[in-house]
């Protein structure tokens, strides 16, 4: 009997101890979030710059008529692609054509009289050689002859003035393009200055943007030369232009022209850049946007998660010695990756900043560090 109470012990014990393996092995252990750290150091980065722009075609011009009349024929449509020299738009010619016959009638009258004046001068001449009429008679037939020629060359250039009003009658395109809207109709009655329509020259398209006067102020300082704003447009990088939509225009562009002079009204320089158009995809009038990847050297560069929002403030989290957690206030610059940002002030090389997961640290907070 005192065997099995022995035994019962013993089992007893052995259940208890194992409970209390049991609920030991159970019991959560704490646990330390592990936040990723990077050490700040400076770089050199490409960041496109983006600018608002509007397309313009290199060769756009306005077509307005130079005589006045009825317009009789619109030979072109909105949108029509043309070539230099092709007929346009026709005015009624018609009393340009009388004007021509009655400048032309008037030529060949002036002719004859000059070829009257002429034999008279010629036979004075002649006969004054032979002592026959006085010089008075001789120089004064010499200077009708020379009326008379005058005569003619004033009537000639009355022909060649009518010929021109005539061809003005006929309108044709100045360059090769794209018509633009044409707000005239046949019939209606026009004269210079009435605007016709707008051609646009549009094998090769201009993107007028401005910029501002801080990132090219090295252009801008008293006495730079012309030849020093050609060597800094030469040296920029191709620029792309991006649709509306977000679509990207498949052939790069060049920056062609910097005023070189800051408008004061807003602080900023005009400025051109050329995009070939083979294709006839872009139009004048067209607005989208310029990116200009610039190189920034020797920045700093972090991840934007690294960077906690807070109102008004933008927060790091630099990891101190004792591997805590202490907020520092910065100021930063989006590069437009969607990815990174520079740091302009706040941080400096060699500092351990909290990456990934910065949003969940607290000030103070010990800090177990993967350095990336």
């Amino acid at each position: 009997m005192k065997r099995n109470n022995a035994t019962t012990w013993a089992v007893a014990l052995f259940v208890t101890a194992f409970g209390m393996t049991s609920c030991q092995l159970d019991m959560p252990k704490e646990k330390k979030t592990s936040f990723e750290t990077l050490t700040v150091k400076k770089q050199d980065i490409t960041v496109p710059v983006k600018y608002s722009a509007k397309l313009k075609g290199r060769t756009d011009v306005t077509i307005t008529p130079q005589v006045s009349g009825q317009l009789t024929q619109i030979a072109v449509s909105e949108g029509q692609q043309v070539r230099k020299g092709q007929v346009l738009f026709a005015i009624d010619s018609r009393n340009a054509q009388l004007d021509l016959e009655a400048a032309q009638a008037n030529l060949q009258s002036a002719q004859a009289a000059e070829n009257s004046a002429k034999l008279e001068y010629e036979s004075n001449k002649n006969l004054f050689e032979k002592n026959i009429v006085s010089r008075y008679m001789l120089d004064n037939s010499e200077n009708s002859y020379k009326r008379a020629q005058a005569t003619v060359a004033q009537a000639q250039a009355s022909v060649n003035r009518a010929r021109v009003t005539l061809g003005f009658c006929t309108i044709t395109s100045p360059v090769a393009g794209v018509i633009g809207e044409i707000p005239v109709r046949t019939g209606d009655q026009v004269s210079p200055g009435t605007l016709l329509t707008l051609v646009s020259g549009n094998t090769n398209m201009d993107a007028e943007f401005s910029i501002t006067e801080a990132l090219i102020e090295s252009m801008v300082q008293y006495g730079v030369t012309k030849a020093d704003r050609e060597k800094y447009i030469a040296e920029l990088p191709d620029v792309t232009f991006m649709m509306k939509n977000g679509t990207e225009y498949p052939h790069k562009g060049r920056v062609t022209s910097l005023t070189g002079v800051v408008n004061a009204a807003t602080g900023s320089i005009a400025c051109k850049a050329s995009f070939p158009n083979p294709e006839g995809h872009l139009y004048s009038g067209m607005q989208g946007t310029l990116v200009l990847p610039l190189e920034e050297k020797d920045v700093i560069v972090i991840p934007q998660y690294a960077v906690v929002n807070l109102q008004d403030k933008s927060l790091v989290y630099k990891v101190k010695a004792d591997s805590t957690a202490t907020a520092v206030d910065v100021t930063t610059e989006d590069i437009g990756n969607g990815k990174d940002c520079i740091v302009t002030s706040g941080l400096k090389v060699g500092d351990k900043i909290v990456t990934v997961g910065a949003n969940n640290v607290n000030e103070g907070q010990q800090v177990l560090f993967n350095e990336n």
